[in-house]
């Protein structure tokens, strides 16, 4: 199983982007039954978890720096991941990972390997 991410890149602030994190080799009653979330990394800052999806009924939670700007969703059938990340700020720099916490169902925690927004002022 890899989680393979897509999406990141350079924009300036105020515009948006879509990443995608598709769950390659990975069943489909794994995907959707597992909570899942997207993590970001700055510099000198910890990871810390932007956006999160519970697998019990697929309610949203989200950091409060980015509330009413990003939007966390899936698509069970392309056992895929999104964050819709609008209005950008300089500050949403950073390497974005995206996360299917398998423990629960299936022994395994799986990480994307990263990818890359960089938001211009």
């Amino acid at each position: 199983v890899q989680l393979q991410a897509s999406g990141g890149g350079l924009v300036q602030a105020g515009g948006s982007l879509r990443l995608s994190c598709r769950a390659s080799g990975m069943i489909l009653s794994t995907f959707s039954g597992s909570d899942k979330g997207w993590y970001r990394h700055t510099p000198g800052k910890q990871r810390e978890l932007v956006a999160s999806m519970t697998s019990r009924d697929g309610s949203p939670a989200y950091v409060d720096s980015v509330k009413d700007r990003f939007v966390i969703s899936k698509d069970n059938s392309r056992k895929t991941l999104y964050l819709h990340m609008n209005n950008l700020k300089p500050e949403d720099t950073g390497v974005y990972y995206c996360n299917v916490n398998s423990m629960t169902i299936a022994g395994r925690d799986y990480w994307g390997p990263g990818t890359l927004v960089t938001v211009s002022s």
